[in-house]
């Protein structure tokens, strides 16, 4: 109704010219009408391009570990251990009405910190206006969402906003959280007076990964703070939950919790849905399901899954419609240099041409020395293209879904449809190994 009500005031024209304000208007008014519910709270950002959400769930998952009860607002859902609610939409930070009407719920849980993942479009329309920001976190940042921001530095701008609200805020913590191996580092650090650098490439941030060791069921390293040891070990796999990780125990540090509480806090996250989630059915492969749908997160995933398999590497994906058309030749040419086998599927087209949209990601792979229907294969239904990719693997290879992760619908031209990417994998596992029986 007040979205209404400010269009009509203001004309879609000129709501659109003199944006953010628009969406400014409608942040102060929301908070007026609810009340400004997260007035008084304790609220970690943590932004970035890749990593965001398993972060989110790191830094959650150790405070509520610590007694610390913590909750939590990210792609994957939010609420607090007791009482979750999974996300149904696919968006991450909320619009203005939804997002503090969920922080209302989770003040009413008594939470003394939340953990709110902050996204770019969030920062640039003004829909965190109010939000007590006392520390950020930024996980990396790369290509990506330049269809809205129309430049790498806009994107980037938008990003630092986080990090200039938590320099606003006179009753936090002002300190920042940054990947000191990131390009941006240096421009991000500059946005707060204190700064916990953590990383594994640089030659001196405050917190180094050493010792790293990293299998296909999890990480473990060592970091050095201030005289303290840490020995951190994860469940995650990918050497990029190296970083997540890191991360956190900067969180940790900033917040003032032990070595032992950071170190068991990060070791009691198994999983996080739709994050490298292995699919199990009695195969002798390995079948992962990872949200990565970026440039930057295929190159990571990919590099680090390539070295940890015995076998071939085999990769599904598709890329969104309505978005960065940019990446898709990107995503496509990562996929061709690291995998064996490269299945090209739907992502959620929308209304866009879906054989357009596979056309231009195998473009990408056939600059790595791809060939369509020996190693590049097209199938744009993803139930079939799941299909066509367990039925190829063998043993020792690794089979990679990527793009959908956690999300609950695929989207199409005639709207949305039910998606479970974990459960499509375990179906045609099953129906794979049925088959085998039956020969």
């Amino acid at each position: 109704m007040l979205r209404k009500l400010v269009k009509a005031i203001i004309p879609a024209g000129v709501f659109r010219a003199i944006e953010p304000t628009g969406h400014l208007l409608e942040s102060v008014l929301w908070n007026i009408v609810e009340g400004f519910p997260a007035r008084g709270m304790k609220v970690i950002g943590v932004t970035g391009t890749d990593g965001k959400t398993t972060t989110c769930s790191l830094i959650y998952t150790m405070l509520n570990d610590a007694g610390v009860r913590t909750g939590l607002m990210s792609t994957i859902g939010y609420g607090t251990p007791d009482h979750w609610r999974d996300n149904q939409v696919h968006m991450t930070t909320m619009q203005t009405r939804a997002m503090l009407k969920r922080i209302k719920e989770l003040k009413a849980d008594n939470i003394e910190w939340l953990v709110l993942e902050t996204t770019s479009h969030a920062l640039a329309q003004n829909r965190v206006w109010g939000i007590p920001y006392s520390v950020a976190v930024m996980t990396n940042i790369t290509h990506e969402h330049l269809d809205y921001h129309g430049t790498f530095e806009r994107y980037r701008q938008a990003k630092v906003r986080l990090f200039r609200l938590v320099a606003q805020n006179s009753a936090g913590l002002k300190t920042g959280v940054v990947n000191s191996d990131d390009a941006s580092a240096a421009y991000f650090a500059a946005a707060l007076p204190k700064v916990i650098r953590y990383g594994v490439k640089q030659s001196h941030p405050d917190l180094k990964a050493t010792n790293v060791k990293s299998t296909p069921t999890g990480n473990e390293y060592d970091i050095k703070y201030e005289g303290e040891q840490l020995h951190i070990k994860t469940e995650l796999p990918g050497a990029f939950n190296v970083y997540n990780s890191l991360a956190a125990a900067g969180t940790g540090l900033a917040l003032g919790l032990t070595t032992d509480q950071i170190e068991h806090g990060i070791a009691a996250l198994k999983r996080v849905e739709g994050r490298m989630n292995t699919i199990e059915a009695g195969q002798d492969f390995s079948v992962i399901v990872d949200f990565a749908h970026t440039p930057d997160s295929f190159e990571k995933i990919l590099g680090s899954m390539r070295k940890l398999t015995k076998g071939r590497l085999i990769v599904m994906f598709g890329s969104a419609g309505r978005r960065d058309e940019t990446k898709r030749a990107k995503q496509g040419a990562s996929a061709g240099k690291w995998a064996d086998l490269v299945v090209v599927t739907e992502e959620d087209d929308r209304d866009v041409d879906g054989v357009q949209i596979m056309d231009q990601i195998a473009e990408g792979a056939e600059s790595e020395g791809k060939k369509r229907d020996k190693d590049l294969f097209l199938v744009h239904d993803r139930t079939k293209a799941i299909q066509y990719a367990i039925a190829h693997a063998k043993t020792g290879d690794t089979v990679l879904l990527l793009g959908k992760g956690h999300e609950k619908t695929i989207e199409r031209a005639d709207g949305e449809h039910p998606w479970n990417e974990a459960a499509t994998a375990l179906a045609a596992l099953q129906g794979r190994q049925k088959g085998r029986r039956k020969a």
